[in-house]
């Protein structure tokens, strides 16, 4: 199974300060406590850290998967904002739905506390490192 740790220093997501708590082939979960900065100007959790928290995770979790080489890239998603996440802490759990050749499809959903915020489904490129 491929190393998580170098997901987990990309600048952006160091900021956001992601945490991974599980991985195995074909599956990731992560968590996020919530900070002032993160919430938009109702109080509750912005729509583009959930994104970013969600595709993130389906990212490593579709690494899971990855030979030698090869890297993952989302080439699209879409993510359904079901309620409003108010919580200190939002957790993610995301699952390779298939690995192809070319193409990883994942499906990833968002958490506060045990209440359901968010679902998406990414697609992500299976691409060779240095392109």
């Amino acid at each position: 199974m491929t190393d998580l740790t170098p997901y987990l220093q990309a600048p952006f997501v160091r900021h956001l300060g992601l945490e991974l708590l599980a991985s195995r082939e074909g599956f990731c979960e992560t968590a996020l406590r919530v900070e002032e900065a993160h919430r938009q100007q109702d109080g509750f959790v912005h729509a583009g850290v959930q994104a970013t928290l969600a595709d993130h995770t389906a990212g490593m979790a579709a690494a899971t998967h990855l030979g030698e080489g090869e890297r993952v890239l989302t080439v699209e998603f879409k993510l359904n904002l079901l309620r409003p996440a108010r919580g200190e802490r939002l957790f993610c759990r995301a699952e390779v739905l298939r690995r192809g050749r070319n193409l990883s499809v994942v499906e990833a959903a968002v958490y506060d506390g045990e209440t359901l915020v968010a679902k998406g489904l990414f697609t992500l490129a299976i691409v060779p490192k240095g392109r």
